[in-house]
C-alpha cells in the first residue's frame, strides 16, 4: 500500500481552471482550492517559454535547470507587484532614449517564443552608449532585463549614480560593480537559448536614469562597437525579483495570488494527523509565509511556515513549535505529525525535533495558503501538499520526506549533475 493511498487530501499541481486549483484527492472535488488573482500573470510553461495566463488561473510554473525545462511543475504564488517600465519589450518606442545606439525590433526569438526581441547596436561615440529612461523608484527596488550576447558578450545595467553591475552573457556569470552606493544585490538566471534574466537590487527613493548598455568588458562603458539582444525590461518595488510583467504603453500591476479553502471536516482529524509539503520560498525576505489546516481561525490550527528569520517551522496551536535551519530557496520536503503527547517534525528525511506537548484542536475543516485568517499568505512554490488524518510512523515520515534517488534530489533542489 502506497503512502499516498493513506492520504485524505493530495495536491500535486496538475489541473487548473479560472478560480480553481484541482486536487488529486479526494476525488469528489472537496479538496480543490479556490484561487483568485484579479489580473493576468506569467509563468514558464512546459516548453520552457514565458507565457501569460488569464486572470484567476493558478500558475503551474515549470522549473529550469541550466535552461532546460523540467518535467513537473510547481504551484507559483506571488505577492502583488508592478512594472514601472511602460514599454517593456518595445525599445524602439520614444519613451526609451537612445544614446549612440540603434534598436532593431523583432530581430530574434525571445524567451516567450515570439520573434519580438530587439538588437541594440552601438552606432558611434566613444563612451556611454545605451538605451535609458527615467523611472520613479521607492524604497527597495529591482531592475531587470532579459539579454543575449551578439557581438558583445557583456551587458551592463545601471540606475543613476547609485548602483550598477556587469553580466557575462557568454559564460553566465556576474561581473564587477563600480557603483555600489545603494547596491543590495544582483542576479543572473538562465532561460535557455542563450537568454539570461539579469538584474540589480538597490535601495533608493527618487527618479533615476535607468540604463542598459552593450559592453566590451566588465570594467567600463567606453566602447567603439558591439551589440546585444534585449527583451522584457522590468522595474519593480521589492526586495527580490518576481515573474515577468509585460507592458505596452502604461505601467502594469500584477495582483497577488490567493489560494485557500481546500477540504471539509471529512479530510481532517482534530486529534491526530500529518501535514506534508514540498515547498520553496521565493526569497530570503524575512517575512512569515504559512500553510495551515484550521477551522478558519488561529485558535485551532496545524501549520508549516517560513519564519521572518528565514527558517522552516511547523507546529500545532497550544504546543511548542518546531524549527529547522535549511536553505529555504531550495525545495524542502517537510512533515509535521500532531498527536497529543507525540508530536514530531521531519525535514528532508530526518526527524529534526519532537515533543510530548498536549493540545486540543476542534473543528479543523480547511487547508489554506495563509495563517488561517487570511494574513501572512504563503508566497513561494509548492510541488506537493498532502494531509493524513492519522499519525504516520517514524519510518513512514522518513519515507515521505526523503528523496527516492540522487537524481530526484538533484532535480528537486534544482542542482546540475555533471
Amino acid at each position: 500500500m502506497s503512502l499516498y493511498d493513506k492520504a485524505s487530501l493530495v495536491q500535486i499541481p496538475s489541473g487548473t481552471k479560472a478560480g480553481t486549483l484541482y486536487s488529486v484527492l479526494p476525488a469528489n472535488g472537496d479538496g480543490d482550492f479556490d484561487h483568485t488573482r484579479a489580473t493576468s500573470a506569467t509563468r514558464v510553461n512546459k516548453d520552457g517559454l514565458i507565457e501569460s495566463v488569464a486572470s484567476g488561473v493558478p500558475r503551474l510554473d515549470y522549473p529550469l535547470i541550466d535552461g532546460v525545462v523540467q518535467d513537473c511543475p510547481a504551484l507559483l504564488l506571488e505577492p502583488s507587484r508592478g512594472n514601472a517600465i511602460t514599454y517593456s519589450e518595445d525599445f524602439s518606442d520614444s519613451s526609451w532614449n537612445k544614446n549612440n545606439v540603434s534598436i532593431t525590433s523583432d530581430s530574434i526569438v525571445s524567451p516567450d517564443g515570439s520573434v519580438n526581441a530587439s538588437l541594440m547596436t552601438i552606432t558611434g561615440g566613444s563612451s556611454d552608449q545605451r538605451v535609458d529612461k527615467n523611472v520613479a523608484y521607492t524604497g527597495q527596488n529591482v531592475f531587470s532585463v532579459f539579454a543575449k550576447a551578439n557581438d558583445s558578450k557583456w551587458l551592463s545595467l545601471r540606475v543613476g549614480s547609485v548602483a550598477n553591475k556587469w553580466f557575462d552573457l557568454e559564460n553566465g556569470v556576474l561581473g564587477s560593480s563600480t557603483i555600489t552606493t545603494n547596491l543590495d544585490g544582483s542576479f543572473m538566471e538562465y532561460y535557455g537559448n542563450g537568454w539570461y534574466r539579469c538584474g540589480i537590487i538597490f535601495t533608493n527613493t527618487s527618479t533615476l536614469s535607468t540604463r542598459i548598455y552593450p559592453a566590451e568588458n566588465d570594467t567600463d562603458i567606453t566602447h567603439t562597437s558591439g551589440s546585444v539582444y534585449i527583451w522584457g525590461a522590468q522595474a519593480e518595488a521589492g526586495s527580490h525579483e518576481t515573474s515577468y510583467i509585460p507592458t505596452s504603453g502604461s505601467t502594469v500591476t500584477r495582483n497577488a495570488d490567493v489560494c485557500n479553502g481546500a477540504g471539509t471536516s471529512a479530510e481532517f482529524n482534530d486529534s491526530e494527523g500529518v501535514l506534508f509539503a514540498e515547498i520553496s520560498a521565493l526569497a530570503d525576505d524575512s517575512t512569515y509565509r504559512f500553510i495551515t489546516i484550521s477551522d478558519g481561525t488561529t485558535s485551532n490550527r496545524v501549520t508549516i511556515f517560513f519564519r521572518d528569520d528565514n527558517t522552516l517551522d511547523g507546529g500545532v496551536e497550544g504546543a511548542t513549535f518546531f524549527d529547522s535551519t535549511v536553505d529555504i530557496l531550495d525545495f524542502n520536503k517537510v512533515a509535521i505529525k500532531y498527536k497529543s503527547g507525540d508530536n514530531s517534525f521531519f525535514v528532508n528525511g530526518f526527524e529534526v525535533d519532537s515533543n510530548t506537548d498536549t493540545f486540543t484542536n476542534t473543528g479543523l475543516n480547511q487547508l489554506d495558503f495563509d495563517i488561517a485568517s487570511g494574513a501572512l499568505p504563503f508566497y513561494g512554490k509548492t510541488k506537493q501538499l498532502m494531509v493524513f488524518n492519522e499519525a504516520l510512523t517514524d519510518s513512514e515520515l522518513e519515507q515521505i520526506t526523503s528523496w527516492t534517488s540522487f537524481s530526484e534530489m538533484a532535480k528537486g533542489q534544482l542542482y546540475t549533475i555533471e
